[in-house]
């Protein structure tokens, strides 16, 4: 299995269409494993290779809070407090940034926006497992349509 860095190309899609407010919309961000197969072709949340519930991680993920979006340049740009889970012990290979509004374990054939490959597999044991999103620039923000 694989996880491969992608901003998802429904999503790209779905934004020409007008179906993602990322400002108002329910922007979720799953942890998975390295048994996961997570790319650009990726539609929706999906729960297979998905970090397991417990020990200081629930299933789905946890909403992204303080959400941005801007105009940096050219460039449009969307950010978010930066997620983090406390008292975890668990492993995590990368991440799925979705829209619950638009899809969840029940309807997962949309709502997938991004891909995060970590590049390998990072631990944590009783501490915080924490995810810093880059500056919302059109060089660097997390999210960004150029």
């Amino acid at each position: 299995m694989s996880i491969t860095q992608a901003m998802c190309t429904l999503f790209k899609k779905d934004v020409l269409l007008g179906d993602h407010h990322l400002d108002s919309d329910v922007i979720m961000i799953a942890l998975y494993t390295d048994a996961a197969t997570l790319n650009a072709t990726t539609d929706g949340y999906i729960t297979a290779g998905q970090v397991a519930n417990g020990n200081g991680y629930t299933t789905g993920g946890v909403a992204l809070g303080t959400k941005s979006v801007i105009e940096n340049s050219t460039s449009g740009c969307f950010t978010s407090a930066n997620p983090e889970w406390t008292s975890a012990t668990f492993t995590a290979n990368g991440a799925l940034i979705y829209n619950k509004t638009l899809g969840d374990a029940s309807s997962n054939s949309r709502g997938a926006i991004a891909v995060l490959a970590f590049g390998g597999n990072f631990t944590v044991a009783g501490g915080t497992f924490k995810i810093v999103f880059p500056a919302q620039t059109k060089d660097t923000a997390i999210i960004r349509i150029d």
